[in-house]
């Protein structure tokens, strides 16, 4: 069945598929296509139906009357492809046989060479028209005729200024395309990853000499065969011939700086066979149609981008849910952490796990990669981790089952770095479990040094491994930094790194502040050796100090 296309008063656009069936439409809502809000319809205005493998259009006595190709519609009269057909604020659009969403099939056969060569039959209008010569020459020729051009401009002008998604746009730049020119087929191509694509067409297949097509796209020139007979090379051309293509032009769709496509059209027409003024009208319309096609990609990179910021804003507020709301308060401890992804989210992690045995769990973690994918994949271990947490109180286990998992569901590439700790608070002894991560540093009071490194390798990698625990304690006066490595390869503009060395140092000299002391010190400290330079990676300082 036929599709039509309606074009609503308020810009929008809308393709029905007619059935074999005699179809209304009006004012009223009993109509088939009913346009309730369209106070210039009359009740029921029109009927499109079959008859005998032909379409018919009647005006059923409306008070505003239905036109037909701008001409008043006298009761029924049959439909032909490309019909326009008006009715109070309506425009309907009839394609018996077209592909009309960019599915046409387009090929580019080689041609004679006459086709880019020979100027009788190639007229070239690109820097002409761009410059506003062609035209003011063809309204002073016939005044009837620059009536119909600068219409058919002004309603291009009018049309195109519209918002519409690139679909919409393409088909109306071919609706306009057919109507100022009076083609009977037309495809709009646009540049795709350097291919040609057909983004709206009336027609099911079009073959485009390869000479045209590079001819327009390279060198930005309009192409007028006025009438195909005229040339015996092409009349003999069984390609054109078996499409019954008797007049064509091509115009490059083009921006102020490069091509984005092209406009071809033909016609089988005997007697209107197009001419320069068709060419530099279609050239000046495409000009403005290439200009609203770019705008509205540009529109829907900035829609989709704007789309990305708000659902990693969103993401990001997720992720900082998943952190502790607040630190726990434990008589004997202080404790203070920080995570800082270097994009909206990331990939590093720490919680504070309240043990079966009465325990605090500390962890700190790091997946492998940045941003979405690592935001990810950090809030599902955490959620396990939180789980196991609740059944078990050694660190080992806890990071043994989690590779487990981990290592049956990670993706290939990834892998995750782990450090637990198990805090007794009333005497501050501790065991822990050491998953591939940066040690972290234990600082006694007399300023002696430690790294906590007992455990394994890293997690998700490899399921079964077995890992070690450590031991120790947190005496008064001792502080216990924990870190990921986003701190201490933090880079200079010159690409110098901060260096585990001078957070080590950095952490001596503040060993008997409070742990949020020591966490603001290290930031400031990284910030000024960065000097505005960005971050490369997410960041992220736990301390644990026994005052």
């Amino acid at each position: 069945m036929p599709p039509l296309k309606i074009n609503l008063s308020d810009g929008s656009s809308r393709l029905v598929q007619l059935r074999d069936a005699l179809v209304s439409f009006g004012r009223a809502a009993e109509n088939d296509y009913p346009f309730i809000s369209d106070t210039a319809l009359s009740r029921r205005h029109l009927t499109i139906g079959p008859e005998n493998g032909q379409w018919f259009v009647e005006d059923l006595k409306s008070k505003n009357g239905t036109r037909l190709n701008g001409a008043p519609l006298q009761g029924r009269q049959l439909l032909s492809s490309g019909d326009r057909i008006e009715a109070g604020g309506l425009i309907l659009f009839f394609h018996p046989n077209p592909e009309t969403s960019g599915k046409a099939r387009v090929v580019f056969p080689d041609m004679p060479s006459t086709v880019a060569d020979a100027p009788r039959i190639a007229r070239t209008l690109n820097d002409v028209v761009s410059q506003g010569e062609a035209l003011p020459a063809a309204l002073s020729r016939d005044p009837i005729r620059s009536a119909a051009l600068i219409s058919a401009l002004l309603e291009a002008g009018r049309e195109l200024a519209g918002r519409r998604t690139l679909p919409e746009l393409f088909q109306l730049v071919l609706d306009l395309t057919l109507k100022s020119v009076a083609a009977r087929r037309g495809v709009v191509l646009t540049l795709e990853n350097g291919e040609l694509v057909p983004g709206a067409a009336l027609g099911d297949e079009f073959q485009i000499s390869s000479a045209v097509r590079d001819r327009v796209l390279q060198k930005r020139e309009s192409l007028l065969i006025a009438d195909l007979h005229l040339d015996q090379s092409l009349k003999d051309s069984r390609t054109l011939m078996g499409q019954k293509v008797r007049s064509l032009m091509a115009v490059p769709l083009q921006t102020r700086d490069k091509v984005i496509g092209l406009i071809y059209v033909d016609s089988p027409d005997e007697v209107n066979v197009f001419n320069t003024d068709d060419l530099g009208l279609l050239t000046v319309l495409a000009n403005i149609a290439a200009a609203r096609i770019e705008n509205a990609r540009l529109l829907e990179v900035e829609e989709k981008e704007q789309l990305l910021r708000q659902e990693l804003e969103q993401a990001a507020e997720i992720q900082r849910s998943l952190f502790p709301k607040q630190t726990p308060a434990i008589r004997g401890i202080e404790l203070c952490g920080a995570s800082i992804p270097c994009r909206a989210v990331g990939g590093d992690f720490y919680d504070y796990l309240p043990l079966p045995d009465g325990r605090l769990g500390i962890l700190i973690g790091d997946v492998a990669g940045k941003g979405l994918p690592a935001a990810l994949l950090m809030s599902g271990l955490l959620a396990r981790a939180q789980v196991l947490a609740g059944f078990s109180s050694s660190p080992v286990e806890i990071i043994s089952r989690l590779n487990k998992i981990f290592a049956a569901s990670c993706p290939g590439n990834r892998f995750v770095t782990l450090f637990l700790l198990a805090l007794d608070p009333a005497s501050g002894s501790f065991s822990y479990c050491n998953a591939g991560h940066n040690p972290p540093y234990l600082i006694h009071r007399s300023g002696a040094s430690e790294m906590l490194t007992a455990g394994g390798p890293v997690v998700g990698i490899f399921g079964g491994l077995n890992y070690a625990e450590g031991a120790g304690t947190l005496n008064p006066g001792d502080l216990l930094l924990l870190f990921s490595d986003g701190v201490s390869e933090a880079q200079s503009p010159d690409g110098r790194e901060f260096g585990e060395h001078t957070l080590l140092e950095l952490v001596r000299r503040h060993r008997a502040e409070s742990g949020v002391s020591v966490i603001t010190a290290i930031r400031s400290a990284v910030e000024e050796f960065q000097n505005g330079a960005p971050a490369h990676d997410d960041s992220t300082l736990v301390a644990v100090r026994r005052p």
